[in-house]
């Protein structure tokens, strides 16, 4: 017993660590996805004053990068399950940068009348190569970390969201204030660009790196990433891709999975679209100042985000069961999430603040979708799997800014979005509850 646990330290000590390096990639190329997302709510307030749009277009023009985003996640799963995650990646990293460039450049050179219309079909081209990401981050950390270390894993990159909040959004305030709303889009695009050259020269799947040693290969335990893809193209075959959705889309394990994304990520895409702008219509910030006080919940919902992935993980090392690990802390945290009703009771910005903070610790906490996926998942068809889950979760980058748009535009304020908002982690909270059940991985039917 006691030469076992030599063993396992000495094993420890001398293991690698480059998925943690592997990690730190996504994260900061998650933190520059939703920075890119984030342009149109910091640059929303001025380009309202200098287009004259209202509330329903403004709306409209939100959603219009999760139209696309929305419909290209089957397609986004084959493709990452047929090329792998490197390649797709990288291509969606420089489309998605090079059509985030040209918003700015095009608002630059067209006249006034043009430039909502090109603003739509450039932020749904990005929805189209943004489509990737999120299931490449998944089939990323499925083939880099052991089961054990996937909660963290999954949190991290998740939390990056916030993260960009912090960084990105002081950041093209101040741009915006300071040379324009189109400069926000031509830096946030070179950024981008200059990712995926780092990206596709630093990347390699865990065989092919060779700053991994064999300690490390053993502990992640799964199948090198050359099995995993003649596996998926094998499945592919036998089944294919529309059977393979099919089957996943009619497990009651998985529905619940994916409805509980759905009304999490509302949470999201409020924060995304409508925060900024609620800071300033309904609480008479500056946009400089909207910029500065959007960052403090964000970096809650980052803390939140590592906290919630580190107790799952821990409470799956001490013997609990997944579905007590994932569950709890999503329950938690969609409680504490409610918080975001409260604004709307409250008078003092700085209570408001406090709440908004609140909640999105909380949606940080439970926002562990992505880690139940990588447990439930059939391996084969990991990307095509957390396609659909991305699908159901940006189903409501689409109802979301538009619901909102609504129902400001017929009330005058924002009181019945906070209560959709709040609704939707109730919601969350019944899918996980009632409807997923026992948590495990899924089998296909061949």
């Amino acid at each position: 017993m006691q030469r076992d646990s030599i063993a396992c330290i000495a094993g420890a000590a001398s293991r690698s660590k480059v998925r943690y390096v592997v990690l730190a990639m996504i994260f900061m190329i998650t933190a520059l996805n939703y920075g890119d997302r984030a342009t149109l709510s910091i640059t929303a307030s001025a380009m309202k004053g200098e287009l004259g749009l209202n509330a329903v277009q403004m709306g409209y023009l939100f959603s219009a990068f999760s139209w696309a985003y929305t419909l290209s996640q089957l397609p986004s799963g084959w493709l990452l399950d047929r090329f792998g995650a490197r390649r797709v990646y990288g291509g969606s990293i420089l489309l998605w940068s090079c059509f985030t460039l040209l918003q700015g450049v095009a608002s630059l050179e067209l006249t006034t009348a043009s430039i909502l219309a090109v603003l739509f079909a450039l932020r749904f081209f990005m929805g189209i190569a943004e489509a990737p990401a999120f299931p490449a981050n998944a089939k990323i950390v499925s083939t880099w970390f052991p089961s054990t270390e996937r909660g963290m894993a999954s949190a991290v990159f998740n939390s990056a969201q916030y993260f960009s909040a912090v960084v990105f959004t002081p950041l093209m305030a101040w741009i915006t204030h300071a040379f324009g709303w189109q400069y926000v889009y031509v830096t946030m695009g070179v950024l981008g660009v200059t990712m995926a050259c780092v990206w596709m020269r630093a990347m390699k799947e865990p065989n092919d790196h060779p700053r991994v040693n064999q300690a490390e290969l053993d502990y992640i335990g799964q199948s090198t990433p050359a099995t995993r893809r003649e596996e998926a193209l094998d499945t592919l075959a036998r089944l294919g891709g529309w059977a393979c959705a099919r089957q996943l889309l009619s497990n009651r394990m998985l529905l619940g999975i994916y409805l509980g994304q759905f009304s999490i990520s509302v949470l999201t895409y409020f924060f995304l679209t409508w925060f900024p702008v609620y800071l300033v219509q309904a609480r008479g910030m500056t946009i400089m100042q909207a910029g500065v006080t959007a960052s403090l919940p964000a970096i809650c919902g980052f803390l939140g985000g590592l906290l919630g992935g580190a107790f799952s993980d821990a409470l799956a090392r001490r013997g609990f069961s997944l579905g007590v690990a994932r569950k709890l802390p999503i329950v938690l945290g969609m409680l504490l999430s409610l918080a975001i009703v409260g604004c709307n009771y409250v008078k003092a910005d700085w209570l408001v603040i406090v709440l908004m903070s609140m909640a999105f610790f909380g949606k940080g906490f439970g926002a562990l979708g992505w880690a139940v996926l990588a447990d439930a998942s059939p391996k084969a068809v990991v990307g095509l799997c957390g396609s659909i889950f991305n699908l159901f979760g940006n189903l409501a980058g689409i109802v979301t800014p538009i619901v909102i748009g609504y129902l400001i535009a017929s009330s005058g304020s924002f009181n019945g979005a906070l209560l959709f908002v709040g609704a939707n982690a109730l919601l969350a909270i019944f899918s996980y509850l009632v409807i997923v059940g026992k948590i495990e991985r899924v089998k296909l039917v061949q």
